[in-house]
């Protein structure tokens, strides 16, 4: 059941970003191999171009260690992570950052620094994460939202969620995309909490986000596919071919994410929306394909 096949990055997102200018981004505790060479690949595909927030001496040691000479490039000290994330998130609320990559550091403690209102990051949007799946000889992409920043969400979180999402679609050339409200049935049900908020939810956003198609509840099979949709008689253009699934609730998220990469060979590329600036969140476990790809969807967002 699980794949056994390579997880392969999103040559035509890596190509469409690349068609930018790189993007200034700040590396918020730029210590360990992995996170170096996140930025080094990153800033080697034109993607971005890396300011090294941390401690000096650890970002000079692990950059020699992987043979990256960053003499050329800017570092900015700080005594610990969040000193470091609060000092990037500053410098990308004054406009001297496009977008912030999760280092060495706990999620929570960049998301403060993010948070802080002194830096100048909040829009008064809730801050939502995406995972933009790609597969491996397959046009198709979908984006999961959110299944690792808000655990169990309101219902204007996940109006939010819906909103941050188009914003992503359109940053990748969705010109209207199609977000589904997932629960476990297509029907709304009282003893089924989330199918009725699925179905306010695509109410509220068909009547206040423009440009872009609605529907819920859906189960998982209504939403991804055509055949499914049609034989329980679901009649409208979001059913089988939604651009977007939007979660109850962080388990459904991170169990849908997990197995399509571990059984489809899944890229997921990772991005927090609803700050001024994408955040970047990569993990130690991320092949390198999930972190270049990461970058480049950030990349999209930073360009408008």
């Amino acid at each position: 059941m699980l794949s056994t096949r390579p997880v392969e990055p999103d040559t035509a997102l890596l190509a469409r970003a690349a068609g930018s200018k790189p993007v200034r981004t700040g590396i918020v505790c730029a210590h360990g191999a992995t996170v170096l060479e996140s930025a080094r690949d990153a800033q080697a595909a034109g993607l971005i171009e890396p300011v090294l927030v941390g401690e000096p001496a650890r970002i000079a040691a692990g950059a020699e260690a992987i043979g990256w000479d960053i003499s050329g490039i800017e570092v900015l000290a700080a005594e610990d992570a969040a000193q470091a994330a609060l000092k990037a998130a500053t410098l990308a609320g004054a406009g001297g950052l496009g977008a912030l990559m999760k280092g060495d550091l706990h999620t929570d403690i960049l998301l403060r620094g993010v948070l802080d209102r002194s830096a100048g990051l909040r829009t008064g949007r809730r801050l939502t994460h995406i995972f933009r799946m790609s597969f491996p000889g397959d046009a198709r992409r979908i984006i999961i939202t959110d299944a690792a920043v808000n655990v169990a969400p309101d219902e204007e979180t996940l109006f939010q969620a819906a909103g941050n999402a188009v914003q992503a679609c359109r940053a990748v050339g969705i010109a209207i995309p199609k977000i589904a409200f997932l629960s476990a049935t297509e029907d709304p049900i009282p003893s089924m909490p989330s199918s009725e908020i699925a179905r306010r939810l695509a109410e509220r956003c068909t009547a206040e986000i423009p440009d872009a198609l609605f529907a819920g509840p859906l189960a998982m099979d209504n939403a991804i596919s055509p055949a499914a949709a049609k034989a329980k008689g679901i009649d409208n253009p979001v059913a089988g071919f939604a651009d977007v699934l939007v979660v109850p609730n962080i388990e459904t998220g991170n169990a849908i994410f997990k197995t399509l990469v571990y059984c489809c060979a899944g890229c997921a590329a990772g991005v927090v929306m609803g700050a001024k600036v994408p955040v970047i969140l990569t993990s130690r476990a991320d092949p390198s394909a999930a972190r270049i790809t990461s970058a480049a969807l950030a990349a999209c967002i930073a360009a408008g």
